[in-house]
């Protein structure tokens, strides 16, 4: 075994090497020689920007991509390992849980927990003896929750739990978590990295990719960045001088003064006026979600709509867009001072309304397509003719769009699955930007991409406010709102608490605002 000598100077295992992994693929070295180690009992932090190569590393550890398909060696617990398939990697206790959850919704707890692992004897399953391991597993995570609990009536912080208690089911050593904190509000989020500092308690090392700095600072105790592919330094993360600032140029390879671009664009006419908007919910039908919404949008504005998770802000962003979400809907919606017809998602942007979805994998782009068929997915008889797609006007559109917006491909007929997070989020504005819109809604446009890609992103939308679009922008992200924002409306239980200048904005008004009306309601 070989070992490593902590900053107190004691001794400790290194429980994982990877040497001079190198990964290609079609046209892309995703990773160029990549090496680092981790010592056992330590949360190890993975960051870079999009397209670094962290995830493709990770699943080159797992055994997603099987020994054989990538140059270098891997040594754990001090032997060579060739994993060649998931099975190889989690038989000797390495458990990856990828930021898109592998559970299946219909099935309890238990069931998930279980699947492919049964407590069975000759075929059959002991379901005495699976509620009973489940309840134990899940008390060692902290949930509550009934074993029979299916995973569809659970929150994502909740499923998060119900993933990392199967990881124990298996006997995990080493637990590498991708943006595990992606998809939570604050409060599960911090929930979740007070678990993982609890399991360092108890031994358990752990590997986090995140692009949540502030959340890499307060657990790891090392971290590795990645650069194009090439590991760039592994940092002590109790070191004095590891700041966000000193992350942040290590991922970029340059200095960072100032996260949002500044913008100074005259606000024009109101473009879009909600008034009256009541929704009731989509699958409880007798249960009233928005009530009364109200607010407005203005050329060359940038508004945020802030509030916790489950206030309304995508329901209320769906429901206006072609009434994609919610059903008994009324209100009125204005361009222009006009009325407008949103009934339908064609109307909704015939009347000048663009909606970028937060689950772009799902809900945003064709991912076995190409770059070129999503850029122009949504305005199709912009590059056809008589109902046949001029190819060459598509090719046009789609290069003109990878340009504008320099999203990082070999060519426009790259599939968008293997693009990074960030350039995925680049190919859906490129859709929406196609359809000409005066309003653009963005339903966190920046969530899981690292901060690079979010400049570039900031940078665009500042170039639509130029133009003098309006966009509605939600986010979670509350210094994201504060840095981009003219105006943030403030929701919380289906209604607007509270509308605030860029002067007034603050985290604490914010959440003072959120609280205060939960008291009310």
């Amino acid at each position: 075994m070989r070992l490593s000598r902590w900053n107190d100077g004691t001794m400790s295992n290194i429980i994982l090497e990877m040497r001079d992994i190198t990964k290609t693929f079609p046209g892309v070295k995703a990773l160029d020689r990549v090496s680092f180690k981790v010592r056992e009992g330590e949360i190890h932090a993975l960051v870079g920007e999009n397209g670094a190569g962290k995830s493709t590393l990770m699943k080159v550890l797992s055994g997603v991509y099987p020994a054989g398909t990538y140059d270098g060696e891997i040594v754990y617990d001090g032997q060579p390992r060739r994993f060649s398939t998931i099975s190889d990697s989690e038989h000797l206790g390495i458990i990856i849980i990828h930021q898109e959850l592998a559970l299946v919704p219909l099935l309890s707890i238990a069931e998930n927990i279980f699947l492919g692992n049964e407590v069975a004897t000759k075929g059959v399953i002991n379901w005495p003896a699976t509620y009973s391991r489940t309840r134990e597993l899940l008390d060692k995570v902290g949930l509550k929750e009934p074993p029979t609990t299916l995973i569809t009536d659970i929150g994502v912080g909740k499923q998060q739990l119900v993933e990392i208690a199967k990881a124990f089911s298996k006997k995990v050593r080493l637990l590498i978590l991708d943006e595990p904190t992606a998809s939570l509000n604050e409060t599960d989020s911090d929930a979740l990295l007070k678990l993982l500092m609890e399991f360092r308690k108890q031994g358990l090392t752990s590997i986090i990719i995140s692009h949540k700095l502030n959340e890499i600072r307060k657990v790891a105790d090392q971290i590795t960045i990645l650069r194009d592919g090439g590991t760039v330094e592994t940092l002590d993360a109790h070191g004095g001088d590891v700041t966000e600032d000193r992350i942040i140029k290590g991922m970029v390879g340059r200095d960072m003064e100032d996260r949002y671009p500044p913008r100074d664009v005259p606000i024009g006419e109101t473009l879009l006026e909600v008034k009256n908007w009541n929704v009731y919910h989509q699958n409880h039908r007798d249960r009233k979600f928005l009530h009364d919404v109200n607010f407005t949008v203005r050329a060359g504005e940038v508004v945020g709509i802030a509030g916790l998770m489950g206030a309304g802000r995508t329901e209320t962003a769906m429901s206006i867009f072609g009434r994609s979400w919610g059903h008994k809907i009324s209100g009125d919606v204005r361009m222009h001072g006009k009325p407008v017809d949103v009934s339908t998602i064609p109307k909704a942007i015939d009347a000048g309304l663009a909606y970028v979805t937060e689950d772009r994998k799902q809900l945003g782009l064709v991912l076995i397509n190409n770059i070129m068929h999503n850029t122009t997915l949504a305005n199709l008889k912009s590059v056809a003719s008589l109902g046949v797609i001029d190819e060459h006007q598509e090719r046009k559109v789609a290069t003109d769009y990878r340009s504008r917006l320099r999203i990082r491909s070999h060519s426009i007929y790259q599939e968008t699955v293997n693009l990074s997070g960030g350039n995925q989020q680049k190919v859906v504005l490129s859709k929406w930007l196609f359809t000409n819109p005066e309003v653009l809604i963005l339903d966190e446009p920046t969530r899981g991409i690292d901060v690079g890609a979010k400049y570039e992103i900031y940078t665009i939308i500042n170039q639509l406010a130029a133009e003098g679009k309006g966009i509605l922008m939600i986010s979670s992200e509350m210094p994201e709102l504060l840095g981009t924002c003219d105006r943030i409306y403030v929701m919380n239980e289906g209604r607007i608490v509270a509308e605030l200048s860029k002067a007034e904005a603050s985290q604490e008004t914010i959440m003072r605002a959120i609280m205060r009306s939960g008291e009310k309601h």
